[in-house]
């Protein structure tokens, strides 16, 4: 291996300490040291180990730290004098990191972690320092090992203790103070200590990040649901994929497991696959581990212990090798950790931690997760039948009644109790034949509704089950549903229509004293309608009817005059079945356009449904209509309908309605800017909607809808997590929902500060609008991502976007603002890595292009103000360009030894004209915005200061002086508080600056 130089060594250094954290920084750190000693530049050498020191910490290698800080160590002792202030205030700030690592080393006797913590406390006496960070490091150690009495002494001090420049800050501060209440069992004082924390007040490298995975219990345990499942969304996105943080992410699995989100918590752990291998810190092993049983454990009760986990140490393993496999390696370093500390703590509260049961059923997250695959059967001895419940005559009779009155009202729970029914009649013998009947009816029932290819066969055995019994009230709408399936079976018009006949003779061969006789009448001549309906409109297809649109018009109008009959005859006797009818009455209505004449339709059809004690039947109606009325303009009607539908839906059991009913109020609320009821309604119709398996379609939407209402709420974080996890099913749904969900998605990363990612967005979305005949939407994105190009210093990347979106603009001809701004941002980028001669010429040209657009009339309208505020914002920074070249030459004339710099220094006299230029740009800019108004106060007064400044090294301040004494004048004629606080006071500073 050949030796590296000192410059090698040192720019391998600069490189390392800003490379992300893991193993393999932990190398090249590693390299880098070794070559230093081997340098024999002690300089070098104490650098190289710092920074390694700094490498360990940020990776789950921390441990490692102990030996280079021994070392560097050492090189203190030899020799104080050659560490500077700040090398030696780094050097006992690491003494804390390697007090934490000592309790993490079981392989590190009592007696020397006891030995470390006191070389700790004399080091800090003597340099000076407070002894706080001496006494947490304490704390920490006393509670592993046990000593609670000694942990109550140390946190005393600790908090008596004053802060210095060696305390931890105050986000790590809390950070311990609030766990160690947690360890006392107080998660409400641990929660109040964090807050500060949580709420973004009090912040540092890794916090809040393993707060809020900290936190996730204790909120979970106090009932604080809301709350946790924000955290978790937050938190997880902070802690993803930092090898520092996998005990942190470690408890987003646990969380994950404890909430019915085991799907998702698989996910993590797939994302984390390549750290579930052995760590070397064995404290952060059994952390993230201890988090990853935990899921584990969960899966395997629910009977998923045969699927695919992650591999370990090149193995696959299902998810009962891995739990086993972690598990038996997790209790060994707990065991090895109580030997060294003389005490079973670890142990104990590992094998809590991993015992631990759900805290709530399911915590719907918002985010899509795949689905768990039905679990195996459970492999057990074949046992002697249970005796079922129905021996016991009475409460099957009861069940059964219950059943029957159930399925005469329609209640959406008939299907359950039926199910039970069929449940406990099995195949005993001793069984009403009756009840036999109805449970074959139940099945029948529900193979019609599947669309099963033995459907018929199963009405028609219910048919003659019931005649055999003389039940002729159930064998006419066995009849009924015959027709029914017919039509669902494509059978043809002609068949159908014979059966609908034989179906209404039954009706009405019924007695006359049957009470469901005219019942059965009814239906019969409803479903006739409707099934009419479907028939003409198949016989008008047959026949290649030309005049189609005419031909529909007139099925509706006879549809409707059927409907309008039948609800004529029986809005006195049968509401239930006329709430059906005027429904239907209000569908057409709003097939034909005519949605102020659905609204009332549909207002009657749930108000007859929830009259005759069928509120079930009114939801649908109900969310129909608030849909209408929104597209109406009515969104307070709207929201009342809405709110309705969701009252009335308590007794659905059907999936995809109470996903419907929360999604549409959802939708309304956030219109009306409710974002936080949204929210909740939008969560809830996301978990409906899985439970139904529409993840990839209803789900899609409600999870872009709530996406959206944490946006209006600024909850930037969880809209991002939650958008992302949809992403591939929303791009699905049309060109037009990919590009507003691309764009979305962009918009929030730019917020959330990561310019690359939302440049990606930006750039994608620009791709699906590319073939497009108007250039403008893909010039916006294409500017966009320019931006965060721009912001990533992805210099080369900007300019090519930026290019693009002006030769965009230019074809559209009619966006004059967005070409300045676009041509203002190639020109500062001209000069961003190099302030040059040619960078500079490149930027005037630029600003020139930008200002005699602005200059050019735009077509016969006068000018706008949004243009000449532009045309000032495009002096003013043409002016500060010419500043920055200004300013290059006279730090070059400053430093001699400097290297960078122009290649040709600028003389005097070209300086002069340059200052001057800057000074008329600046008035030109400022008359503008004066002209402006009030609104334009700010950039003008920065502009006049500006001169003013230029002036003074001009060698003329007085004129800048009497520029800003001007303006200070006429402020102060202008009308109290329309002037902003800060102006008046700075002007006259810098006035009094330039006249000393």
């Amino acid at each position: 291996m050949s030796t590296m130089t000192r410059e090698e060594i040192e720019q391998g250094l600069q490189e390392n300490r800003f490379a992300p954290g893991g193993t393999a920084r932990n190398a090249h750190a590693e390299v880098l040291a070794a070559a230093a000693e081997a340098s024999g530049d002690s300089e070098l050498f104490r650098d190289a180990l710092d920074n390694l020191i700094n490498s360990y910490l940020y990776s789950s290698e921390s441990t490692k730290m102990l030996v280079p800080f021994a070392r560097l160590l050492q090189e203190y002792d030899k020799d104080p004098g050659a560490f500077s202030k700040g090398d030696a205030h780094s050097l006992f700030w690491q003494f804390k990191w390697v007090a934490t690592a000592i309790s993490e080393s079981p392989e590190i006797p009592l007696e020397s972690a006891t030995g470390w913590l006191d070389e700790m406390e004399r080091r800090y006496r003597i340099a000076g320092y407070s002894e706080r960070p001496v006494r947490e490091s304490e704390l920490w150690f006393a509670d592993v090992i046990g000593d609670d009495e000694r942990a109550e002494r140390a946190y005393a001090r600790w908090q008596a203790a004053d802060r210095d420049d060696m305390s931890d800050c105050h986000a790590c501060e809390l950070n311990g103070q609030g766990h160690y209440a947690m360890l006392r069992g107080d998660d409400a004082r641990a929660l109040e200590v964090w807050q500060p924390v949580l709420a973004g007040d009090k912040t540092c490298a890794e916090e809040p990040h393993r707060v809020l995975a900290t936190a996730l219990l204790p909120l979970l345990r106090l009932g604080r649901f809301e709350e946790a499942r924000a955290q978790h969304l937050r938190g997880y996105r902070m802690a993803r994929g930092k090898e520092s943080l996998l005990p942190s992410v470690g408890k987003h699995i646990e969380f994950c497991a404890l909430t019915g989100n085991e799907p998702r918590g698989l996910e993590i752990l797939a994302e984390h696959a390549a750290h579930v291998a052995p760590l070397a810190n064995l404290d952060d092993r059994l952390s993230f581990h201890g988090g990853v049983l935990v899921l584990l454990r969960r899966l395997k009760d629910l009977g998923h212990g045969h699927l695919s986990a992650v591999p370990y140490e090149g193995v696959p393993r299902t998810v009962a090798e891995l739990y086993e496999v972690l598990r038996a390696d997790a209790l060994d370093i707990a065991r090895r950790f109580d030997a060294r500390n003389g005490t079973t703590r670890v142990s104990e509260r590992f094998l809590a931690r991993i015992g631990g049961a759900p805290l709530v059923d399911v915590l719907p997250l918002g985010v899509r997760s795949a689905a768990l695959p039905q679990p195996e059967p459970a492999a057990a001895p074949v046992a002697a039948p249970v005796p079922a419940p129905a021996t016991d005559g009475a409460a099957l009779a009861e069940l059964v009644r219950r059943a029957r009155a159930a399925r005469d009202l329609g209640h959406p729970g008939s299907d359950g109790l039926w199910a039970e029914v069929a449940a406990r009649v099995g195949t005993a013998d001793a069984v009403d034949p009756l009840v036999r009947v109805d449970v074959a009816d139940h099945r029948a029932l529900a193979a019609a509704r599947a669309g099963a290819g033995d459907a018929a066969a199963l009405v028609t055995a219910v048919r003659d089950g019931y005649r055999a019994l003389g039940r002729e009230e159930r064998a006419a709408l066995s009849e009924l549903r015959l027709a029914s399936v017919a039509a669902q079976s494509g059978a043809a018009p002609g068949e159908i229509r014979e059966l609908l006949a034989v179906a209404l003779r039954a009706a009405e061969a019924l007695e006359a004293d049957e009470p469901l006789r005219g019942r059965r009448i009814a239906l019969a001549e409803l479903s006739a309608i409707r099934l009419e309906s479907y028939l003409r409109s198949l016989e008008a297809t047959d026949a290649h009817d030309h005049g189609h649109g005419h031909g529909q018009e007139r099925a509706h109008g006879e549809l409707a005059a059927e409907l309008t009959a039948f609800v004529a005859s029986y809005a006195q006797s049968l509401p239930d079945l006329v709430a059906e009818a005027e429904e239907m009455l209000g569908r057409i209505a709003l097939s034909e356009g005519d949605p102020e004449r659905a609204v009332p339709l549909l207002a009657a059809a749930a108000a007859r449904a929830i009259a005759a004690g069928r509120p079930w039947q009114a939801v649908d109606p109900l969310v129909l209509r608030a849909g209408v009325l929104m597209s109406l303009g009515r969104p307070e009607e709207a929201e009342e309908a809405a709110r309705s539908g969701l009252t009335h839906a308590g007794e659905l059991t059907d999936a995809e309605q109470q996903a419907v009913v929360r999604l549409t109020l959802a939708d309304i609320l956030l219109e009306r800017a409710d974002a936080a009821e949204a929210a909740e309604l939008a969560l809830t119709a996301a978990h409906w909607f899985d439970q139904a398996g529409l993840t990839a379609d209803g789900g899609a939407q409600a999870r872009l809808l709530l996406a959206r209402a944490y946006a209006h709420q600024h909850r930037n974080a969880d809209a991002a997590e939650v958008l992302r996890s949809t992403l591939p099913d929303l791009l699905e749904h049309g060109e037009q929902q990919a590009l507003a969900v691309r764009e979305f998605l962009g918009d929030l990363l730019r917020e959330l500060g990561e310019p690359r990612e939302a440049a990606e967005q930006y750039l994608l979305a620009a791709e699906l609008v590319k073939g497009w005949e108007d250039p403008r939407p893909q010039a916006g994105l294409a500017q966009s991502a320019a931006d965060q190009l721009s912001e990533a210093r992805l210099t080369p990347e900007a300019v090519a976007a930026y290019e693009r979106a002006l030769e965009l603009h230019r074809l559209s001809g009619d966006a004059p603002v967005a070409e300045v701004r676009v041509l203002r941002s190639l020109a500062w980028l001209a000069i961003r890595e190099e302030v040059s001669a040619t960078g500079v010429a490149r930027a005037r040209t630029l600003m020139a292009e930008a200002a005699g657009i602005l200059e050019t009339p735009q077509g016969d309208a006068p000018e706008s103000p949004e243009l000449r505020s532009e045309l000032a914002q495009t002096w003013h920074q043409l002016a500060q360009v010419l500043d920055r070249w200004v300013s290059v030459h006279v730090q070059e004339d400053d430093d001699e030894d400097e290297e960078s710099g122009p290649a040709e220094a600028l003389g005097d006299a070209e300086l002069t004209a340059l200052r001057l230029e800057e000074v008329l740009l600046w008035d030109r800019a400022a008359g503008v915005y004066a002209d402006l108004g009030g609104d334009h106060l700010t950039e003008r007064f920065q502009c006049l200061n500006n001169a003013a400044w230029t002036e003074r090294e001009l060698g003329r301040p007085e004129a800048g002086a009497a520029r800003l004494s001007a303006l200070i004048e006429e402020l102060r004629t202008w009308p109290e508080g329309s002037v902003p606080e800060w102006i008046l006071p700075r002007a006259e500073r810098t006035v009094a600056h330039l006249k000393d």
